[in-house]
């Protein structure tokens, strides 16, 4: 799993790219990112496959802010990033990953 951010001078958003690569989820047909920033809606933010079997999308934050989120892969599974700058206790008794901005 990886997290890129890029803060973006013309506008107080920063670019975040979540990835999630295809050893992580090889059975994956397809992958969302769920969490604050969408209400943790499970079909809002669908992620691109790409040729390598890899799922990224690229989503633009507010600044200086952080922001729990899980990936959903096939509707069923919830996976964490182990590259997350933290993590926080859910009301399901596991963790949710944390991106700070």
């Amino acid at each position: 799993m990886s997290i890129k951010k890029q803060t973006l001078k013309s506008k107080p958003v920063c670019k975040v790219t979540f990835r999630i690569p295809k050893e992580m989820a090889p059975e994956a047909n397809e992958a969302t990112v769920v969490g604050d920033f969408n209400n943790w809606k499970e079909n809002v933010t669908p992620m691109q496959k790409l040729k390598s079997g890899d799922f990224t999308v690229t989503l633009e934050l507010s600044q200086n802010q952080s922001f729990q989120f899980r990936y959903l892969v096939n509707k069923s599974v919830w996976i964490n990033d182990e590259e997350a700058d933290g993590y926080a206790p859910n009301a399901f008794g596991e963790e949710n990953s944390v991106v700070n901005t």
